[in-house]
């Protein structure tokens, strides 16, 4: 898809550039006055938090944010491996894809040995990320990723949409209600920031309250929370542009270091024309910001220019520009909870994104570590409020993502020195190439980690089972469930089972069968399956509510070996009666495609099969052997209230 030929129009990208209109401010509607969830701040954590709750009748949840409406230009661009699947656990996968402009190729150029002063191609790689997941990573506005969020809350049972035009002045928490469950501890005053409503105070009580407000964010303020790590001592400046130049990369990623003037990265952006370039600027002083740093749009343009010597780059238009400055900083917890608690104990407020890791935005690891958070917290959230799961659950998101945080950061902090690297040419030109060779190696080394695909949450009671990891190498415990296609039993359709894991609260379980005949009732396929329809100590019996579909907790999936299987032939429970009606379900059995077998692209060992536990955030929480029914019921056991 192309867009932007005649300048930037910020919007739907459906719409043609000659109609597009930006998004219009929504209206002003009175806050509740009590919530089960209040979220603060309609960034990517904010919405996707919002996003996840909007899937629950019962679960009564707002988002309020300071801005007069929805975010117009990009600020984040990058879309990752790991933040597409989270899309297409949203439904919305299809149109990232479409829209998205996808990173193939990353070139290097440091000073031409010859002329230093004129920069000179080393080489040009395939992106490292390539194979790591079904989606590809891409480039597109990150406005354009929160109208998505926010078409799904709207169109969603609860039909959520945010609301705007509100500044958040104080947040207290009643530490004598934070243990019942059922109290509202929470109290949020804002005050209305739109011309009719100006300086009107509104107060919402709330059971729990997510603060999603930025790295200045005074929910975690009112939690009392520092932030640690380095302070920011270096700036860089950013822009969008629309731009003619002969520079012959310009719709490849690239890393430029000239000699004398420091260093560009451009990143092509979607549409076809919008570029963005990251434009090193010198180091701060003292107790200094990047808003103290008095420089214009011309000015990065300018130093982009001298950087790009020989070339030309000839700016039509600035479609967004900002300055922001370098650091590492992380919260030193993510919920109101005092440092050393035990894990019984009630967090009722948390953060997420940015308002507990801040660093910069080069690698775009901001959206794709912030809107992870939310959807590891919102699963879990949901599952306490519905009265599915016990509340100590909720003390595993910070556990878990402050990990990752961390991980983020001391990465972070190793590409931000490598880019900002000024190579030397002429009798020093071998020190240049090390420079940009460590960039490179570095691109290898982290692709798991920028991509997203292999975060890995460690050993807990909601990620066991390690001592079975022989059984499926390929799907890794506490990583993500790596999707890959097999071939629907009743329609011959093939289908990537990584898809079938929505963002809908619900548990699943994977069958891998091993090579006995699942039609068989000897065989190990078909006695867990019995024993998960029908056995009274089954997590399906003792954890779904009466009344419900037998897959409203539970969604179980077979995954066989056996090319000639009939849907008739197999177990029952392997194509439920659902609904008012009673309608099969023939959609949950599989059987492995030829030439393109999952036993073998996971390392599912065939003898033997296993069950893969997959949590409602898509990640693996444990494998078993097929044979192993008590073991999953203890597993479940540990965390989920059994309903009465």
């Amino acid at each position: 898809m192309q867009y932007h030929l005649n300048g930037f129009k910020p919007g739907n990208y459906q719409v043609p550039d000659e109609a597009r209109e930006p998004y219009p401010e929504p209206p002003i509607v009175d806050l509740p006055t009590e919530v089960d969830v209040l979220i603060i701040g309609t960034g990517p954590a904010g919405l996707t938090m919002a996003r996840q709750m909007s899937e629950f009748s019962d679960i009564k949840t707002c988002i309020v944010d300071m801005e007069p409406g929805p975010l117009l230009f990009g600020r984040a661009d990058g879309i990752s491996c790991r933040t597409m699947e989270i899309m297409e656990a949203f439904n919305s996968s299809e149109m990232v894809v479409k829209e998205t402009y996808q990173l193939k190729q990353n070139t290097f150029w440091e000073p031409d040995q010859e002329n230093p002063a004129n920069i000179k191609r080393t080489h040009k790689i395939a992106d490292a990320r390539a194979g790591l997941s079904e989606f590809t990573h891409g480039i597109v506005n990150q406005a354009r990723l929160h109208e998505l969020l926010v078409d799904g809350m709207e169109r969603s049972i609860t039909h959520l949409s945010p609301h705007y035009s509100r500044e958040l002045l104080e947040v207290k928490i009643d530490d004598a209600q934070t243990q019942d469950i059922n109290a509202h501890p929470i109290t949020a005053t804002f005050k209305r920031s739109d011309e009719a409503g100006e300086g009107k105070i509104e107060t919402v009580k709330a059971r729990f309250i997510v603060g999603c407000d930025g790295a200045r964010s005074k929910v975690r303020k009112g939690m009392d929370i520092r932030l640690e790590g380095d302070s920011a001592n270096k700036a860089w400046g950013v822009m969008d542009i629309l731009l003619n130049t002969d520079f012959p990369d310009i719709r490849v990623k690239s890393f430029i270091q000239s000699k004398d003037h420091g260093a560009v990265m451009t990143i092509p952006r979607e549409g076809g024309y919008l570029c963005r370039f990251y434009v090193e600027l010198d180091l701060l002083g003292k107790d200094k910001r990047a808003a103290d740093v008095k420089l214009t749009e011309q000015d990065l343009i300018a130093k982009a220019q001298k950087i790009f010597n020989p070339y030309t780059l000839d700016v039509k238009e600035v479609a967004w520009w900002s300055i922001y400055e370098v650091g590492q900083r992380i919260a030193e917890r993510f919920d109101n909870r005092p440092a050393g608690s035990p894990e019984d104990v009630i967090p009722r407020a948390f953060v997420a994104g940015d308002a507990c890791h801040t660093h910069s935005p080069k690698g775009g690891w901001g959206l794709n570590t912030s809107l992870p958070d939310t959807f590891n917290l919102g699963w879990k959230m949901a599952s306490v409020l519905q009265g599915r799961s016990e509340p100590k659950l909720l003390s595993t998101y910070g556990t878990e993502r402050r990990k990752v945080a961390q991980q983020l950061i001391d990465a972070d902090r190793e590409l931000s020195k490598l880019v900002a690297t000024r190579p030397t040419a002429g009798d020093n030109s071998e020190q240049a190439k090390v420079d940009t060779a460590k960039i490179e190696a570095f691109m290898k080394r982290q692709s798991g980690f920028v991509s997203g695909t292999s975060i890995e949450y460690y050993p807990s009671y909601i990620c066991t089972g390690q001592e079975n990891q022989g059984l499926a190498t390929g799907y890794h415990i506490g990583q993500r469930f790596h999707s890959a296609e097999a071939v629907r039993v009743a329609d011959g359709r093939s289908q990537h089972l990584g898809h079938l894991v929505k963002a809908d609260g619900r548990w699943r379980i994977f069958l891998f069968g091993n090579k006995q005949n699942p039609t068989d009732s000897t065989s190990d396929a078909y006695k867990f399956i019995d024993f998960m329809a029908n056995d009274a100590s089954s997590p399906v019996q003792k954890y779904t509510p009466k009344g419900t579909d037998i897959d409203s907790v539970f969604d179980t999936y077979a995954v066989f070996q056996q090319q000639d299987l009939s849907m008739h032939d197999l177990h029952d429970y392997l194509w439920p009666a659902k609904g008012k009606y009673g309608l099969r379900d023939y959609e949950k059995v599989f059987q492995a495609q030829e030439g393109n077998d999952i036993f073998d692209l996971r390392g599912v060992n065939r003898d033997e099969g296993c069950i893969v536990v997959v949590r409602p955030d898509q990640h693996i929480a444990s494998i078993l052997p097929v044979t192993a029914h008590e073991e999953l019921t203890k597993f479940f056991d540990v965390f989920m209230i059994e309903q009465k």
